[in-house]
């Protein structure tokens, strides 16, 4: 019977902290890591293709990702020399299953293993490790931690779970030569990537943003231009002395001709140009380390798509057109580029010079130089 005591007054528990905006509009942020464990079977594709090409890829000469029937279980492999499987390299074997990995889901993993190496398909891989989204089971785990026990375990389920699903084409029996082969292996090469492991490797790629969302990180300050322009500012520079000749009616070349012509504060004008420039590139070098490939690119669509027809309009002299082409690229409204967040008006400005650069954008039209 229920009674009064038996009931009290419903109280919810308050949020940590101080609820923002983001809040209101986009819910309580949801953990990463159950965010992978939610991937459906394309995002786990694509999550394992971005952290394997970037994210672990500076740690080895070579990555490639091995699929198909005949794959030989090799899922992703990591090289650290010239020759591929018969040198030194590490396997990731990348499972999606709704439950952490029990022994009985990856037997035959460890079977493969053993057979294609003793088959001299592959040199044994130095490391082996399971990556999957809901991570290892407690069994699995504690197996591979002793790797005597793991090797007694795979042999009492070898003709249960592995002898008949090596191949498609005949049973693999734990007998003579290869019985050899497994009492002699390697079983302490078999270990695990944690789901937090995976989460902060993935975390140095350029996708990582845009995958999980919250914000990029702050920009490093860009460089100082030298005193010298490089190689690589040789055509913006001379686009803007060919502004600078159009406009005081006398052939610009250097430095040394804007000091000695009517307008020597054009120095000053020269040097915010080129600092613009490297403030645009510093924007080019972060969204290489923290965007997907081509979000720069679309950007500097976006500033062109916004100036061209301010380039294209009549004006006095090329300065006057590398004016308006630079004051109108920072009105434009920048909404949808991931990089929005940490664009700058300098970047704006810079990029008009990246463009410039490619002849993109040209101040004084061919033919019309002095």
């Amino acid at each position: 019977m229920v009674t009064s005591e038996d009931m009290r007054p419903l109280s919810p528990r308050t949020l940590p902290g101080n609820p923002s905006t983001d809040h209101v509009i986009n819910g309580i942020p949801i953990p990463k890591a159950m965010r992978v464990k939610g991937f459906s079977p394309d995002e786990w594709e694509a999550f394992v293709e971005e952290w394997a090409s970037a994210g672990i890829a500076g740690s080895y000469k070579l990555i490639r990702r091995h699929s198909g029937s005949g794959d030989m279980g090799i899922d992703v492999a990591g090289y650290d020399d010239d020759v591929g499987l018969l040198g030194v390299w590490d396997n990731f074997q990348c499972k999606r299953y709704s439950d952490p990995l029990a022994p009985n889901m990856v037997w035959v993993e460890f079977s493969k293993i053993i057979y294609y190496s003793f088959k001299n398909e592959y040199v044994p891989p130095r490391k082996y490790y399971f990556v999957a989204p809901n991570g290892i089971g407690s069994t699995l785990s504690k197996l591979m931690d002793k790797p005597d026990k793991l090797k007694e375990q795979i042999k009492c389920n070898w003709d249960g779970y592995c002898r008949d699903k090596i191949t498609k084409t005949t049973g693999i029996p734990l007998i003579g030569d290869l019985l050899e082969w497994y009492e002699r292996f390697d079983f302490s090469i078999f270990s695990h990537k944690t789901v937090v492991e995976l989460i902060q490797e993935h975390s140095k790629t350029p996708f990582h943003s845009v995958r999980f969302g919250g914000g990029l990180e702050p920009r490093p300050d860009p460089d100082i231009p030298p005193e010298n322009p490089t190689e690589r500012e040789s055509r913006y520079i001379r686009q803007i002395f060919d502004a600078y000749s159009d406009h005081l009616k006398v052939k610009i070349s250097d430095t040394l001709d804007i000091a000695s012509s009517s307008k020597p504060d054009l120095s000053n004008h020269l040097l915010r140009q080129r600092e613009r420039f490297y403030s645009a590139e510093a924007l080019r070098v972060f969204a290489r380390d923290t965007v997907p490939p081509g979000t720069f690119d679309r950007l500097q669509v976006e500033i062109l798509d916004g100036v061209i027809d301010i380039c294209e309009n009549t004006h006095s002299d090329g300065l006057a057109r590398m004016h308006e082409v630079v004051k109108q690229s920072t009105c434009i409204a920048l909404t949808s580029n991931p990089l929005v967040t940490v664009t700058h008006t300098k970047d704006r400005q810079g990029i008009c010079h990246q463009l410039a650069n490619d002849d993109k954008l040209t101040w004084v039209p061919r033919g019309e130089e002095v």
